[in-house]
């Protein structure tokens, strides 16, 4: 299903209204996952060229989600963003997998490698994004 989710794309925004002033107090902060969310989504967008209107947020009621779901050259592409070093293949990415369909989900990530995690599922760096998306 569609369901509507608020991304505040512009961090540097969403830092000065919540008072942010130093990389330390960005990473104590309890939104430093949601800043790094909307920092790469706002990235993704603008490196994929694809309007805004045009993604989507998809979730179920049983909690399953993925952040961002795209068309890109009439394909159906899927992104999870994680700020981790070690990102892993969840249930949510396979869930997805089957039920949008999607033809694949990079799990955006703030480690330095880009890996399969498994079939259609693969971990991107974010360093790396301009190569590998």
């Amino acid at each position: 299903m569609k369901s509507p989710k608020i991304y505040v794309r512009d961090s540097g925004l969403l830092h000065r209204l919540l008072n942010i002033v130093t990389l330390d107090e960005l990473e104590r902060h309890p939104k430093v996952g949601a800043s790094w969310e909307g920092f790469i989504i706002e990235n993704l967008l603008h490196m994929l060229n694809v309007d805004a209107r045009e993604c989507f947020f998809w979730a179920t009621h049983t909690g399953a989600e993925i952040d961002l779901i795209v068309r890109v050259d009439g394909k159906l592409r899927g992104f999870e963003v994680k700020r981790t070093t070690a990102p892993r293949a969840t249930r949510s990415m396979h869930n997805a997998l089957t039920d949008v369909p999607l033809d694949s989900v990079d799990v955006i990530h703030a480690g330095a490698d880009t890996f399969p995690l498994a079939r259609r599922i693969r971990a991107v760096a974010a360093a790396r994004m301009l190569d590998d998306v």
